[in-house]
Order: C-alpha cells, then structure tokens, then sequence
C-alpha cells in the first residue's frame, strides 16, 4: 500500500473503506442485526427508506403540479399522503434535523454543531439494537449535514450513529482523481494523506465481518466509478449522487435502514426555474431507487419508503422571481409527506394535521422501538 505501484484492488479497498469509515461513519459491520427482527414479526416491512426531500419544497411543485413528479405521485397512489405535515422550523438545518429526532429543533440555518437530541439512527441502533452496517446516512449537503448521524446526548451519541456517506464528496471528480494518483504523494494534500493513512490501518484489522463490509463496499464504489455516478451533474448534481448512492447501498447490502438528505431544491431563492427543474430531476432519480426496490426480490414485498420535505416555500415569488422560506403562509409552513410500503394503506390521504416530527417516532415504531425522546408522535392512519 505504501508503494507509489499500488494494484486497483489495494487503491478500491481503500474507497471502499473511505465509504464505511471516512465519511464519518462508525465501526461498520456486514452482519444484519436480529434484534429489532423480532419487532417485524408480524408486518411484511424489514426495510425503511427515508427522503428528506429538504432544500425547502412546496407542495403546489410536487403533488399539486403531477407532471413534475410522476414518481412520487404513483407512491402517493400506491401509498397514504399527508398533505398537512407542519414544519417545526424554518431554517433548513434545524428543520431537517428535527425529522431525525422527532424534536423541533431551533438550530440556525448556518449552524453546524451537532444537536443534542439523538436522532432515530442512534435509537435504532442503541434500543433496537441494530449493526451499524444496518443503518446508513447519505447526504448532499456537506459538513453541516453529516451531523444528522449522531448527536451529543450522553446515553446515546457517536458509537450508536448512522453508517454516512456524502454522495458529491465521494463520488466527486476530486475523489476519483484522488483515487487514480494514490501513492503518489505529491498529489494528496496532508489532510488527505492523513486519511488514507488512517484507512489503512483500518484495512490492516482481521475481522471478518469488517472484511465483509469492506469487500462488499469495494465492489459498490468499483461499479459506481465505472457507471459515472462521479460524472452526475445539472441543477441536482449533489442529490443525484445522494439517492444514487443510497439506492445502491441498499440493494448490496439490503440495510434496515436508510435515509437520504437532499438540498439542491434550495436554488429556489434566486430561481423559480431551476427549483422546478431540481424537483422534476430528484423525482427521476426517486424513480430509480423505487424501481431498484421493485425490481429486486429481496426488497420487493419488504421495503417502505417515506418522502417529506423539512419545510415549504413563500406563498408568492420574491423581487428575483424566486421563492424564499419566511411569509409564514401554509405554502411554507405545511407540506406533502408520502408513506409506502407492504404494510401501509393503499391510495389513502389523511387530512388531518400532522407534523414532520412525527416522521422519526414513526419509523422507530415499525421496527417495534419507541422514541422516548421525540415529541412527535406515529402518523395516524398509516397502517392497514
């Protein structure tokens, strides 16, 4: 490894720990997690995937405009749609975070601490005792989002957070340039070398699960290169990569759980245009992820799928022919949650108001664990 001749298997095992270990994810195991198992014992569900379609998404572009999103109109279809979920939040940050811990947070916009409520991974993981390689996290919106893995509360916190992929930072022209050079110090910076010598060592550890793990992960990012998930790009270039990589991550290692942050949707301050066009495109890419799902028997008949937006958009456009996110009219403050899944009620919409707390205590709930943190509570009229 330390030769600049280094093989592509040795430079794939190091991407492939770079997805398990460098994207601020714990100790990751390959072994599935029997103990939250039980809890599944008499519903079809064993999977949950979560889209928190953030960046700020009003319901009259998504479900009330049904060309823009023809995917998440045939889950609304096949599923039960909530299309009064009210926000807790209105900065993007905190209100993302609040749908992971059930919480309304009040973190600002530009904050980028970790919150100290523990987020629905920790829960899962800690009371339901699921694997870490059971539970994954994948973002698009850098630093400040990989913190939705874990929080700082003292019985719960790092060793019990999500698995965490950033799809741009992985999957990025960068990286892959990285990855063809490696051995050649020249062209790694000392913060990257740093990391690839931490991976290294990680590599260096005999157990097999890990090994597993990080054979499976090799061959996921070994695809990914060759299919052009680096080469993504347009108005969702960064969600792209997101809901691809957690499309994959699911049908390779078939996960309990995974959930997916996007944000290019928040282009919408400065154009209307291009907030459509990020839309119509995550839509498409959410397509591909449900027609993974159908088309793999595995997960077919037993995996549900929720998409909610963290918040809405203005009522009307600002001076820029764009939309912000503060008149506090219901286009901003209510929004569209999609649920769909083996267990579900088919083509059902609850009017009632719900909130997008409600999102984590619910998905605790199929995997039979209570959120005794969230303030949220289960979405009513979800299951049959």
């Amino acid at each position: 490894m330390d030769r600049p001749s280094s093989d592509r298997r040795e430079l794939l095992k190091v991407s492939g720990a770079a997805l398990a270990a460098a994207c601020l994810a714990p100790s990751v195991r390959a072994a599935t997690s029997v103990s939250a198992g039980a809890a599944f014992g008499k519903r079809k569900t064993q999977r949950v995937v979560v889209v928190a379609f953030a960046g700020g998404v009003r319901t009259r572009e998504t479900l009330g405009t049904p060309d823009n999103v023809p995917n998440l109109r045939a889950l609304a279809a096949e599923g039960v749609v909530y299309p009064r979920a009210r926000t807790s939040n209105l900065g993007h940050y905190g209100a993302a975070l609040s749908m992971f811990t059930g919480v309304a947070e009040q973190k600002g916009i530009r904050e980028n601490v970790r919150g100290e409520d523990p987020t629905l991974f920790e829960i899962l993981r800690k009371d339901g005792g699921l694997a870490a390689g059971d539970v994954w996290l994948a973002t698009s919106g850098g630093a400040q989002q990989v913190n939705y893995s874990y929080g700082t509360h003292r019985e719960y916190g790092a060793r019990y957070g999500a698995s965490t992929l950033d799809g741009d930072g992985i999957f990025n022209r960068r990286f892959q340039d990285l990855l063809r050079s490696f051995g050649k110090s020249a062209e790694a910076s000392e913060s990257e070398a740093r990391v690839l010598a931490r991976l290294r060592g990680s590599l260096d550890r005999r157990d097999a699960e890990r090994q597993a793990t990080a054979d499976a992960v090799e061959r996921y990012v070994r695809d990914e290169l060759a299919r052009g998930t680096a080469d993504l790009t347009g108005a969702n270039a960064s969600d792209a990569k997101a809901l691809r990589c957690a499309r994959n991550i699911l049908a390779l290692l078939k996960p309990r759980l995974v959930a997916v942050v996007l944000q290019d949707a928040d282009t919408a301050h400065g154009s209307f245009g291009g907030y459509v066009e990020v839309i119509r495109r995550n839509d498409a890419m959410l397509g591909e992820l449900v027609a993974a799902v159908k088309a793999d028997p595995d997960l077919a008949d037993s995996t549900a799928i929720l998409v909610c937006p963290e918040f809405g958009r203005d009522k009307d456009l600002n001076s820029r022919r764009g939309l912000d996110h503060g008149d506090g009219s219901d286009d901003l403050v209510y929004v569209s949650c999609v649920a769909w899944g083996p267990d579900f009620r088919r083509g059902a919409v609850v009017s009632e108001d719900v909130r997008v707390i409600d999102v984590a205590p619910t998905v605790c709930d199929l995997f039979g664990v209570k959120a005794r943190s969230a303030a949220g509570k289960k979405l009513p009229g979800l299951l049959v």
